[in-house]
């Protein structure tokens, strides 16, 4: 693989020892809590509603609120730290990713839960590319490889850990307590950032300020983030406001890719997707996430609507996705030096397709066991294609680009999260109405299963009912089984897709610069 020319950082700039261990600790912490806020809320949304008089419809904004506000300044934080320094940004978000924090678990009224949200999203968006750029520059060379891998670990547990948390917070102490919970990691980060990074500060520029570009984009993913929320609720483009949100997106967007290629101070810079290999690495991440998301989001409720399982109970499954990841994560970090990059992440994309294409023989006779290696294949899966893609989209780059590269990656890994819930709610809710019309028009035995209802003692209402709630759930499985088939023939497909990346030249060195 070439690399972009560029120096390695210096000596002076480099931690070591116990020093080192800190601030990647650090760093890898605040990455976790941002990502954490992205999950956690998911299942506290029933409690947010009834807490706050409002329909669990309209609190669903709670989640689309944080996820715009992330979604538009994730890709500005290459200006950001260009402009004030990435160790300034990291810990100013810190800081007022904790204050958000405690006003949103403050708040008494909806609109005002909303505000704090936004406010939190947009100091939370920086977090994750800063402490990537921050990890790469304060660990010497010879132990990037295994830094980066430590520190991707932690934007994987986020995920795994939000349902669980969300659901026993919510379940014991209250909804308000997934807000609290940031404040002392808060603390310790900021203390700790401060203590060991204030003096390896980044260098700054004075770049003009690109409105023109920052408006664009503000319009673009607002409109976007909006039309894929309300999407399925609204019956899509049946609605005229889905529509008009649909037509302002595109429109926005085409200007602001013309508006960035052509601005001399883009605040988004787009000139990285020359390089192949940042844009089929970002490209494979979005597939990903696309099924990694679309999962994270149907297992839980499938678990909960149709399995009997609680909130705290579903998050237990899901948490054992950490099991393997955490064992898969060193041995990542070593092979991506010694064997071809490519292979790294084509194997992770496999497993993680056979992970959904085993999920085609669920049923409702499933025990807790029987759902875990499903779990535990995407955990496997998860440092092989996510922390090499994660590196390779800030390896390849120039120094200076480093900042904007870990912007953009992440910035995708936002957009695909949200279409992927989107696309696979609606792919559930309207499968699971297809599925129950066949077996409707299949159901010839019906007199005989009202029969055996009544023989144990229910009436021909009860009876008909519990056959009712019989086709449902058995509706509702067909459709998880259908989705998961689908996301593991995607999986499969676009890992091939992965050899499109220029071969790698020797081993590879996951830092900028590189060989």
């Amino acid at each position: 693989m070439s690399s972009a020319a560029g120096k390695l950082p210096e000596p002076s700039i480099a931690l070591h020892g116990a020093a080192l261990v800190v601030a990647v600790f650090v760093l890898s912490i605040a990455t976790f809590m941002a990502v954490l806020d992205i999950n956690i809320v998911n299942v506290a949304i029933p409690y947010i509603a009834g807490g706050l008089a409002v329909s669990p419809d309209e609190a669903t904004w709670a989640i689309t609120s944080y996820a715009v506000a992330e979604a538009i300044v994730v890709p500005l934080t290459g200006w950001l730290t260009n402009r004030f320094g990435t160790v300034r940004v990291f810990i100013i978000g810190v800081l007022g990713f904790g204050i958000a924090s405690i006003l949103c678990g403050v708040a008494t009224t909806f609109p005002m839960l909303l505000l704090f949200r936004v406010m939190q999203g947009m100091m939370g968006a920086p977090l994750i590319p800063a402490s990537q750029t921050l990890v790469l520059r304060i660990s010497p060379p010879e132990k990037q490889n295994m830094t980066m891998g430590l520190w991707s670990m932690s934007t994987i547990a986020g995920p795994v850990a939000g349902p669980f948390l969300g659901g026993l917070l919510s379940d014991t102490v209250g909804w308000r307590w997934v807000f609290y919970i940031n404040i002392p990691l808060v603390l310790i980060c900021a203390a700790l950032a401060w203590r060991t990074m204030r003096e390896r500060e980044t260098p700054t520029t004075r770049d003009p300020v690109d409105f023109v570009g920052l408006g664009l984009l503000v319009i673009w993913v607002g409109a976007l983030q909006v039309m894929l929320d309300k999407g399925q609720k609204l019956d899509w483009f049946e609605s005229n406001f889905i529509v008009t949100a649909a037509v302002t997106a595109a429109i926005a967007f085409l200007a602001f890719i013309v508006w960035e290629l052509t601005d001399r101070n883009p605040i988004v810079d787009l000139r990285i997707f020359r390089n192949r290999t940042f844009t089929v690495a970002v490209a494979a991440l979005f597939v990903c996430f696309c099924g990694f998301g679309g999962i994270a989001i149907i297992i839980p409720l499938w678990l909960q609507t149709n399995m009997g399982y609680t909130a705290t109970a579903a998050g237990e499954i899901i948490a054992m996705t950490a099991v393997l990841g955490v064992i898969a994560a060193p041995v990542t970090a070593i092979l991506v030096s010694r064997v071809d990059v490519r292979a790294v992440i084509c194997f992770g994309m496999l497993v993680m397709s056979g992970a959904s294409l085993y999920r085609i023989g669920f049923n409702q006779d499933m025990t807790f066991w029987q759902l875990v290696p499903a779990q535990l294949a995407i955990g496997l899966s998860l440092p092989f294609w996510f922390m090499t893609i994660m590196s390779l989209t800030v390896a390849t780059v120039r120094p200076e680009q480093v900042a904007g590269a870990a912007g953009l990656s992440n910035f995708i890994r936002t957009i695909a999260t949200a279409v992927s819930v989107s696309i696979a709610t609606t792919y559930w809710i309207d499968d699971t109405t297809r599925s129950r019309s066949i077996l409707v028009g299949e159901l010839h035995g019906s007199g005989s299963l009202l029969g055996a209802f009544e023989a144990i003692g229910r009436t021909r209402q009860q009876a008909l009912q519990s056959l009712d709630n019989l086709v449902e759930s058995q509706s509702v499985m067909l459709s998880t089984n259908h989705l998961c088939l689908a996301i593991g023939i995607m999986l499969g497909v676009a890992a091939c897709g992965v050899w499109f990346m220029p071969k790698p030249q020797g081993s590879i060195n996951l830092s900028p610069g590189g060989h």
